[in-house]
């Protein structure tokens, strides 16, 4: 997410900057528009429930169970609010006759007459030494090659430390904090930690286990974004801008945070305190107790490595985020890992490290910084395509929103093209080979890829459609209807616009998901467009902010928008799960951006399942992908057999640069893989546990990017406008033989970017 993206004028077309996604076991009853329920809830939509299928059994075919689907986290409401109703369907149970109940009743009692003396005498004395407990259920723990949704342990409420699995009403023990593990779609939670790469556990009842293959024709993605935990972003953790204001990125905050000498100050420390606290285990958590199966999470290069002159915190965040992997498992949670930082900037907006300028793919340095990105591409490929984290992180995005308006769809494909023979020179060719790789359409549209490098292996298309950052002020009403009774005015529809281009894109181009969308119609919010734009948060953005103030009718609107948005778009992300306070009002000032807290007041719906068939309900007929892919879209049949001839037109380096007149092409600056190559450790677990080195292929033994001896290189994040070079780099650059990788440490071994001789 971003300030000040490039403005689309045309909704159809994503009227953003991003004209910029498989099905349930069981079909969900086609469902009514939520303006033919009658009542004032904003929760009472038919959608909101799931009906039983046509057979009369439970949804979840496979899991053989039926998910409860109370609302998990939404508070009680005031008197004075209306009361949104449970998402779950009303228990079939309540049509038997009275003759059955009386019948259940004679039977408990006598299990009751039998089983309660031997508790109290046999059982119950035992009960102290809980030394042989293997799970929550006092059952033997299921192992990672029979393990399904349909065997989850029975829950708990009482602190178990041995516990090594359990489900909805379990106590989790995480560091010095204890929770209750609130999930009713029947989500199991699995942690050993003899055998910490277990993948036993799940979400909910209708996503398969980590430990089972994910179908892209078959599942959902309904996933969240961790937006502001690796990567600031003002918007989203508006208090550690307000202490230092003249900051507008990460890289001025770094340097602002670095001078803080007093009490409180201090770059690592803040970060880490940041980095420790923004998400816990407990979010984690309800991110599966809501409903949801995917995180998407951005990182930045630093969680690498640094070069001089950049003030980012080197590699200090690789331990929280390896943290955050294992609590990902341990939920069942699967990972799409984003790279949203580049070096030089791949867009010029504030979330790609620093804003202002676009200095990579473009510009006098444009090729050497891309060159730099192509190394940690490449090192983040060898650490989660090892066996203990291919399960668990399916997809890499490789570049987040590279702006081609400035770049060019040329030389992007040609990047595109040069990270994909890398990456799948590491992991081989074919599911199961390494993660799917996600490219971002540039705020093209999906619609301008189709037919993108036939016979690639997994390559997945991701967009971006948003309504805020349109250039407009969208005051349209999200109350009210359109004209056909329909909640949240013209702003559903206009959401639902979005689903043809993405079914299109599914045929066209593959897989194609949404990696960010939000509830945001408006370009309302503290910092959302940027540190020093006060529109905002003023004037007729005010009824935007103040959520504390919304009716019950806005909160349907929103709620119907957002539904809508999750229909139209079929496997998504939304952007982002938790939005910090305001260190001013102490409260959230973008509330429309964040998950968590929708889930917590009414408008995001506690059920994600509730979004299917709402845009069918609005008159938009876009119904849902097939899911007829071709094989090698999905690492089958002719995955990897990229036509020559289609591949001979992006060559790489691309042969002319946005930026760069053509009779200086030459004589650009770049570097030369004669250095030593950085690994991403694994945590540090028990001696009898394998944890990898972090290098999945011990045959790539490239060496990485350095600069060469006798070659001027210009700022590289403030280059454009330099003055161009007249002379090329000394011949042989790159030819010299790459000296061996660097050993693993218990931190990221970083090379010195010192000048190497050519």
């Amino acid at each position: 997410m971003a300030e000040n993206r490039p403005v689309s004028a045309v909704a159809s077309d994503y009227s953003t900057p991003a004209a910029s996604l498989p099905a349930l076991d069981a079909p969900l009853e086609p469902p009514r528009a939520s303006y033919l329920n009658p009542g004032p809830s904003i929760n009472d939509s038919p959608r909101d429930s799931l009906a039983p299928s046509v057979t009369g059994q439970d949804n979840d075919k496979e899991s053989g169970h039926t998910p409860a689907l109370s609302a998990v986290l939404l508070p009680a409401a005031k008197d004075s609010e209306a009361v949104p109703s449970s998402d779950a369907p009303r228990s079939p149970f309540y049509r038997r006759p009275v003759w059955l109940a009386i019948a259940l009743g004679a039977l408990v009692a006598l299990i009751l007459i039998i089983i309660l003396p031997v508790y109290f005498t046999v059982i119950h004395k035992s009960s102290g030494s809980q030394s042989n407990i293997s799970n929550n259920s006092g059952s033997p723990a299921p192992s990672s090659s029979t393990t399904t949704n349909a065997n989850a342990p029975r829950p708990t409420s009482t602190p178990n430390p041995n516990a090594i699995t359990g489900g909805d009403g379990s106590t989790i023990i995480s560091g010095n904090t204890t929770f209750v593990y609130s999930n009713a779609f029947g989500g199991i939670w699995y942690q050993d930690p003899n055998d910490p790469f277990n993948n036993n556990a799940y979400p909910n009842s209708w996503t398969p286990p980590l430990n089972t293959s994910w179908n892209w024709a078959t599942n959902k993605v309904f996933g969240v974004n961790l937006g502001g935990l690796f990567v600031l972003e003002p918007f989203i953790t508006p208090a550690l801008f307000e202490k230092y204001p003249t900051a507008t990125d990460e890289w001025s905050i770094s340097v602002a945070m670095a001078a803080d000498t007093g009490p409180g100050g201090g770059l690592q420390s803040q970060l880490e305190a940041h980095y420790d606290t923004f998400v816990t285990e407990q979010d984690i958590a309800q991110i599966a107790g809501a409903g949801l199966n995917w995180i998407r999470v951005p990182i930045p290069f630093w969680a690498i490595e640094v070069w001089p002159g950049e003030p980012f915190l080197a590699q200090v965040c690789w331990k929280y985020i390896l943290r955050l992997f294992e609590w990902a498992r341990k939920y069942g949670i699967r990972i799409l890992l984003d790279l949203h930082t580049i070096p030089g900037s791949q867009n010029a907006f504030n979330h790609s490290g620093r804003g202002g300028q676009i200095n990579f793919m473009n510009g006098i340095m444009g090729i050497a910084n891309a060159q730099r990105t192509l190394d940690y591409i490449r090192i983040i490929t060898e650490f989660i395509s090892q066996p203990q984290y291919r399960e668990l992180i399916p997809v890499f995005g490789i570049i987040n929103e590279p702006l081609i308006s400035t770049i060019g769809r040329p030389q992007l494909t040609a990047f595109y093209l040069h990270a994909y023979n890398i990456i799948r020179g590491i992991t081989g060719v074919g599911d199961g080979n390494g993660p799917y790789i996600s490219i971002h359409d540039g705020f093209t549209g999906v619609a301008a890829w189709a037919n993108f490098l036939p016979g690639a292996d997994r390559i997945m298309l991701d967009t971006h459609p948003y309504f805020a950052f349109n250039g407009q002020t969208n005051t349209a009403p999200i109350t009210g209807n359109d004209g056909s009774g329909a909640q949240g005015g013209i702003w559903p529809k206009q959401a639902c616009a979005w689903a043809g281009d993405i079914k299109t894109s599914q045929t066209g181009f593959g897989v194609t998901i949404s990696g960010e969308f939000s509830s945001g119609y408006t370009p309302c919010g503290l910092f959302l467009l940027g540190t020093g734009d006060a529109t905002t948060v003023q004037g007729t953005c005010l009824p935007s902010i103040q959520w504390q103030t919304w009716t019950p009718d806005i909160k349907a609107g929103v709620r119907e928008f957002t539904l809508a948005s999750m229909d139209a778009l079929q496997n998504w992300f939304f952007w982002t799960w938790k939005v910090g306070n305001s260190s001013v009002s102490g409260t959230v000032e973008s509330p429309l951006w964040s998950y968590q807290l929708g889930l917590e007041n009414g408008w995001i719906p506690t059920d994600p399942r509730a979004a299917q068939g709402v845009c069918e309900t609005l008159g938009v007929a876009n119904g849902p992908f097939s899911g007829a892919y071709s094989a090698w879209q999905t690492g089958g049949a002719g995955a990897g057999t990229i036509d020559p001839a289609v591949a001979a037109l992006y060559p790489w380096p691309p042969t002319t640069l946005s930026g760069v007149a053509g009779d200086i092409y030459a004589a650009l600056p770049t570097y030369t893989p004669t250095g030593v190559i950085s690994t991403l450790p694994p945590p540090q677990l028990t001696p009898s546990v394998s944890e990898g080195d972090g290098w999945f292929n011990p045959q790539d033994a490239a060496g990485a990017m350095v600069t060469v001896a006798g070659c001027s290189y210009p700022n590289a994040w403030d280059s454009v406008g330099a003055v161009a070079p007249t002379v090329a780099c000394p011949a042989g650059a790159g030819v010299v033989t790459a000296p061996p990788r660097v050993p693993t440490t218990a931190a990221v071994t970083s090379r010195a970017v010192a000048t190497t001789v050519a």
